[in-house]
């Protein structure tokens, strides 16, 4: 029998739930491990916009230290908070299969449809939550006149602020509400609304010299989901994006082949790029890049350029 596995993971509610869920899966396969809990820095500082923080890594730079201490063995990581480029000495040991991808809109008040929009009941300009700049593009390129309010925290913190604030609603993604069973029945999933890079996925990594902790780990692999997120993980690596860029992008494997959407938009969402193909599966190894390269040529990098101007 090998060692018992340290799966290290942040304290929240979501974070502790996949971490266990790693842990029931290799108890599966007979691999014994327990629960590190670490604290990360998004954790602690919940009123600076994720933007401002430095962003690179914010959920995930304690546990990978704790890694290369030597504290614990793997982490386990909601796939959107990694960084593109992992640390030196910390590989990518599984991507588990993927959950819901989608946002969702936690509303409050009254809400109608009219001609295809969610409009509020009075005409009143809308007030929604989030601290994504990815969300807040693609809200404002729908609802251009809607003020957007910064909500940060873990999600069970997010849902009891949306509760207190004077806010019309506030965007989640499924995933997070889903997994701990704490979707109200006052949501609504936005189906035009594309995800962040890995939305939904969860990765384990482990030390790239633990060979043990790698090949118990790869037990719960699963490869589709595993392809499709490194093609969106290229494809934001390729357009330099992070959380402070309005990047997303979801590929889905169906017979032999995968269907990729991919954006980005200025930050105040007026202006958008976007790619939407099919490509047979033998030649999506670097599609992620290819795609990124199509939306630079096609008005992406003046997109790009502006964001980058606005951050100097």
């Amino acid at each position: 029998m090998g060692k018992k596995l340290r799966i290290g993971t942040r304290e929240s509610q979501l974070a502790v739930w996949q971490a266990t869920t790693v842990q029931g899966m290799l108890a599966e396969k007979g691999i014994e491990s327990e629960l590190v809990l670490i604290k990360s820095e998004g954790d602690i500082d919940l009123k600076t916009p994720l933007y401002a923080m430095g962003v690179q890594g914010v959920f995930t730079r304690s546990l990978d230290i704790a890694l290369l201490n030597g504290k614990i063995d793997i982490a386990v990581h909601s796939m959107k908070d990694v960084p593109t480029q992992l640390p030196a000495g910390i590989i990518q040991s599984a991507v588990l299969k993927r959950g819901p991808v989608k946002d969702l809109l936690v509303f409050k008040g009254n809400w109608h449809m009219s001609d295809g929009q969610w409009v509020k009941s009075d005409g009143s300009a809308m007030h929604i939550a989030t601290s994504s700049v990815r969300r807040t593009s693609q809200w404002l390129n729908r609802y251009p006149s809607t003020s957007i309010h910064n909500l940060r925290g873990n999600v069970n913190t997010r849902l009891r602020k949306l509760a207190e604030e004077n806010w019309d609603g506030a965007i989640f993604a499924a995933a997070g509400l889903e997994r701990i069973g704490l979707r109200p029945e006052n949501s609504i999933e936005l189906d035009w609304m594309l995800p962040a890079p890995a939305q939904g996925a969860i990765m384990v990594v482990c030390g790239a010299d633990d060979q043990y902790a790698f090949d118990a780990c790869q037990l719960l692999n699963d490869e589709p989901t595993a392809q499709c997120t490194k093609v969106e993980r290229d494809f934001l690596r390729t357009l330099m994006g992070g959380c402070s860029t309005p990047i997303s992008a979801h590929a889905t494997i169906t017979d032999n082949a995968m269907h990729f959407q991919g954006e980005i938009l200025s930050l105040d969402g007026a202006q958008k790029a976007a790619v939407d193909q099919h490509i047979a599966l033998d030649q999506v190894d670097n599609w992620g890049k290819v795609a990124a390269e199509l939306i630079l040529a096609q008005g992406g990098q003046a997109i790009v350029d502006a964001i980058n101007h606005a951050g100097n």
